[in-house]
């Protein structure tokens, strides 16, 4: 990671550390083929409680996007164009970079990814 991309990744990070200060909220998720690489970053804004998501922003790539300084400039480049009071980041990869019902059908799971095959997206943890 470059200097500029971690300098920007602590800025993000202590955003997220000062907690609710109002919406609109921005969100950033990192999605992965396995929990090693993130393959695929969402940036969104909720406007309001119980809001859709909206705008949303997503990047793609083959390398880590957690260690891109673009894309860390991309995204504070949008929370701060969408005013964003409140940052929440995960800390971890929280699944597939494929979309249900875009990618591969409803109610299935993604062929192209076997690492998240029968696993809980928030943990990583093998379900039973």
């Amino acid at each position: 990671m470059t200097l500029k991309a971690d300098r920007i990744r602590k800025a993000l990070t202590k955003r997220t550390k000062k907690g609710f200060r109002g919406y609109p909220i921005g969100t950033i998720a990192y999605y992965g083929p396995n929990n090693k690489i993130a393959t695929k970053v969402v940036a969104s804004i909720i406007a309001a409680e119980e809001a859709e998501a909206d705008p949303m922003e997503k990047w793609f790539s083959d390398i880590d996007l957690r260690r891109d300084d673009l894309i860390f400039e991309k995204i504070r480049q949008f929370l701060t164009e969408n005013d964003a009071r409140s940052v929440v980041m995960l800390d971890r990869i929280i699944g597939c970079p494929h979309e249900e019902g875009i990618d591969y059908p409803e109610g299935e799971e993604c062929n192209v990814c076997p690492f998240w095959k029968g696993r809980d997206r928030w943990t990583g943890e093998r379900l039973q």
